[in-house]
């Protein structure tokens, strides 16, 4: 029998509870320093000029401010402490809640110290990952709050209120107080506290050298493994990606990084062995920012450089940082861009190759969420080291802006959205590939392993006996009458991974690899399932982007302008809906603006993509409008008189004694001294296809960003629908009305308006190119038509605007009429006209 005391630590379920909590306290401590950082967001009386000797008074006497009622200044806010309680509330109460988070780490790290627990990422993923996310949200914490700028001041006017009210100080005060002292230098003092907790933590970082050094390698590199290629090996693509380490391989290298160097600053003293330095340098050398929640980032060199200058003997350690961040800045850049240039190739591949056979998404599905994850890795980098560049530059080492740009990013954020799709769409490929692989090899593979596993303990049996008669009751079928929840399995796994690696349990996980293998593919293969949404989340998901508008906007905007990329603009209005992703329920009052500013970027984004279209279909039309009026009649006359003379100068020539050479067909032979006129057709003639004309440039911008358009029928974005073609519609139908309406060329001074002949050729080549949209996008232009024709029959058209109708009803009644009542006009049957 398991020892009771082994299951009442419950370390599986702390964790688990203790990670999802220290997510929303991240989230509710960011807000409060953003909120606390803006002036028209803060509290008023923290920027009231009455208030300023308080506040001051307050924050240096903090924690201690039991003197202020011998202070007469403190008298003025006796009126306003029912309303400081009522503002500085939720800040309080955040501050206690991070005490008690504070708290429970502490005891569940003591707890794990105390079992003697043994982590490796290979054998208990879910314990060590679990482990070091504590540990780099607790680090996180607290660097976030030393940051908060008024901390001291809203505690201590707080308390104070709460004094004059209750006539006692808050409970949680003087503990309080004292962690906001304690943690002025957050490093420094959490490196105390994890003196306890060095050896385990440091057995953790150890294990991830294998799968960080792997990933942390140059494109080079990857072609030559030809990583993500399913062509690579076309007698293998059949074949499910097997390995030893499943899980490890989509995990983000941006957690890693943080893994990595916040660890290794807590203990610190391990940096003297060789394999920890190595690994430890290796991080530094991947960027020179690191994040600590959304957009909040630390320089990192200059962050350890400052920590290693407080303690004696770490010159050499100075020295190794102020060289990796040289090597950073000068190839860093270099390095990412050449890894985003394999990665959009990589992933354009996996794209047309998944969408023409859905099929290999059962086998290959690993190789998507890699793909993904190393994505979106790069897409970090980028986005936060262009956000933030280095402090320190000098020498040769420098970065320059245009090193940072990436004019090819939409491309990648392109096909990261087309394999979120294909995920989604064939949703039920992936599912049933996987219920068939854990009932026909997996089920059997584990009770071949149980089998061959006599010293398990009789509890651990039972676990592994229930997920055993889990997945071999499976089958397909059940895809389509029942939802699959593999929640209870997992938890199952997890807690069985913290009763294996204790010391002195009679069945060590890190001694029976096989189980370990055998049970996290399990465990994967279950994700393929029922947790196929948080696996995307989990890999692609950018909703950092909703903290980056500026980087936002302005990628979204070069690529407007980028031919070459403007077939993939489509991506940006898609990321909106990721936003929504960084919402967490400890924070809700958060989802509400989130969910506001997707839509209304999501609203911008398309509308600055339907106006540059209609914008490039306005120009081609007006051309086009131009090219019908030279075919009308009245330009007949011209067209001869140029004739005569250009035969008058070939017989001057042959007069003179002059040959005539070939003449170009778009040229109308005239000399230097006469008006050139272009002939109707002269546009279709071509020297070569290497030469684009200005129409040639137009047609190839439009059918691009008509790509982008068609590509998705709607967008879903907080319970909201978008439909980009919609957009689209609605802007040809604006532009058409009040382009009819123009060719009229009414001049309301001479009360000149165009024949109704003219009119009509007019109108007939807008609606004609308007008609050809319909081959590159996927909108019914009958219906604008009838549309707007119908509001043109009526004197206003929706809008209340003027309509063809109106102008030349006016014009008749009003112009024509009074001529012919006066007998300035009469009608000529001989030319069918007025005539004056």
């Amino acid at each position: 029998m398991r020892s009771t005391t082994i299951s009442q630590h419950k370390l599986a379920e702390k964790l688990t509870i203790l990670n999802d909590r220290g997510i929303g306290m991240l989230t509710r401590i960011y807000n409060i320093k953003k909120t606390c950082s803006d002036p028209k967001l803060k509290p008023h009386f923290l920027l009231d000029k009455s208030m300023e000797s308080i506040i001051k008074h307050a924050v240096r006497k903090f924690p201690v401010i039991s003197d202020y009622k011998n202070n007469s200044q403190f008298a003025t806010l006796s009126p306003l402490k029912e309303n400081i309680i009522k503002s500085l509330q939720l800040y309080y109460l955040t501050f206690v809640d991070l005490l008690d988070f504070k708290d429970h780490v502490c005891e569940l790290l003591t707890t794990m110290d105390a079992c003697q627990v043994s982590l490796d990422i290979r054998c208990n993923f879910d314990l060590t990952k679990a482990y070091l996310d504590l540990i780099v949200t607790y680090v996180s914490l607290m660097i976030l709050l030393s940051r908060v700028e008024d901390r001291k001041a809203v505690l201590g006017l707080y308390n104070i209120a709460y004094d004059m009210i209750n006539g006692h100080t808050d409970s949680h005060f003087p503990r309080l107080g004292q962690m906001i002292i304690d943690y002025e230098q957050p490093i420094k003092k959490l490196s105390e506290e994890f003196v306890p907790h060095s050896k385990l933590l440091q057995q953790a970082l150890i294990s991830l050298s294998e799968q960080f050094l792997a990933r942390n390698i140059t494109a080079v590199d990857w072609r030559n493994e030809q990583l993500f290629s399913l062509t690579a090996k076309p007698e293998q693509m059949l074949n499910p990606a097997l390995t030893a380490t499943t899980q490890c391989l989509y995990m983000s290298m941006d957690a890693m990084e943080r893994y990595i160097i916040f660890g290794f600053l807590l203990i610190h003293q391990f940096l003297n062995q060789q394999e920890t330095q190595r690994l430890f340098m290796s991080a530094l050398k991947y960027g020179w920012v690191i994040v600590l929640f959304r957009d909040e980032i630390l320089h990192t060199h200059q962050f350890v450089q400052q920590y290693f200058e407080t303690h004696k003997g770490y010159n050499k350690r100075i020295s190794e940082v102020k060289d990796t961040f040289n090597h950073v800045i000068s190839k860093g850049p270099h390095f990412h861009r050449e890894r985003r240039k394999y990665l959009r190739t990589a992933l354009k591949e996996l794209s047309l190759l998944l969408s023409d056979q859905p099929g290999l998404l059962g086998p290959k599905t690993l190789f998507v969420f890699m793909a993904l994850s190393f994505a979106r890795d790069e897409v970090y980098w980028l986005l936060r080291h262009y956000e933030n560049p280095p402090i320190r530059q000098s020498g040769k080492s420098k970065v320059s802006p245009e090193d940072l740009i990436d004019r090819q990013l939409p491309e990648l954020l392109f096909y990261i959205e087309e394999l979120r799709g294909l995920v989604r769409k064939y949703s039920q490929v992936i599912q049933r590939y996987h219920i068939q692989y854990l009932y026909n090899y997996d089920a059997h593979l584990l009770n071949e392993i149980l089998k061959n596993s006599p010293t398990l303990p009789e509890d651990d049996c039972i676990i592994l006996d229930s997920i055993h008669a889990t997945i071999s009751n499976l089958n397909e079928s059940q895809l389509e009458s029942q939802i699959f929840d593999f929640r209870p399995l997992r938890l199952d796994w997890f807690r069985l991974q913290t009763y294996t690696s204790i010391n002195r349990y009679p069945f060590l996980i890190t001694e029976n690899h096989n189980l370990a293998q055998c049970m996290n593919t399990i465990v994967y293969h279950t994700k393929m399932i029922d947790y196929l949404d948080q696996m995307l989340t989990e890999t692609s998901d950018l909703s950092i982007f909703c903290f980056c508008n500026r980087s936002f906007e302005d990628q979204f905007r070069m690529c407007l302008e980028f031919p070459a990329q403007t077939r993939y603009i489509i991506a940006f209005p898609l990321i909106c809906s990721h936003f929504l992703n960084c919402v967490h329920e400890l924070c809700p009052e958060e989802r509400y603006h989130i969910g506001d500013r997707s839509i209304n970027l999501v609203n911008l984004l398309l509308e600055e993509m339907s106006k540059e279209a209609k914008n490039i279909i306005t120009t081609i039309c007006d051309e086009h409008c131009i090219m019908s009026d030279m075919l009308m009649p009245k330009h007949a006359k011209m067209f001869a008189e140029q004739k005569k003379l250009k035969q008058k100068g070939a017989r001057g020539n042959a007069a003179n004694g002059q040959q005539s050479n070939n003449v170009d067909p778009r040229s109308n032979g005239l000399g230097a001294n006469n008006v050139y006129v272009i002939q109707p057709g002269t546009e279709s003639y071509r020297r070569s296809r290497e030469e684009l004309t200005t129409m040639d440039k137009l047609h190839m911008a439009l059918t691009e960003l008509c790509y982008a358009i068609n590509h998705t029928p709607s967008i879903h974005v907080w319970d909201h629908t978008f439909s980009p073609r919609e957009y689209l519609t609605q802007n040809l139908e604006s532009r058409f009305n009040k382009s009819l309406v123009n060719m009229t060329m009414y001049n309301e001074q001479t009360k000149e308006i165009a024949k109704p002949s003219e009119l009509l050729i007019s109108v007939r080549a807008y609606m004609n190119v308007l008609q050809s949209i319909e081959s590159h996008v996927h909108i019914d232009m009958t219906r604008v038509f009838n549309n707007i024709m119908l509001q043109q029959t009526q004197t206003q058209d929706s809008h209340g605007e003027k309509t063809i109708t109106f102008l030349y009803t006016n014009w008749y009644l009003e112009v024509l009429l009074r001529k012919v009542s006066t007998d300035h006009i009469v009608y000529s049957p001989r030319q069918k006209a007025f005539v004056s």
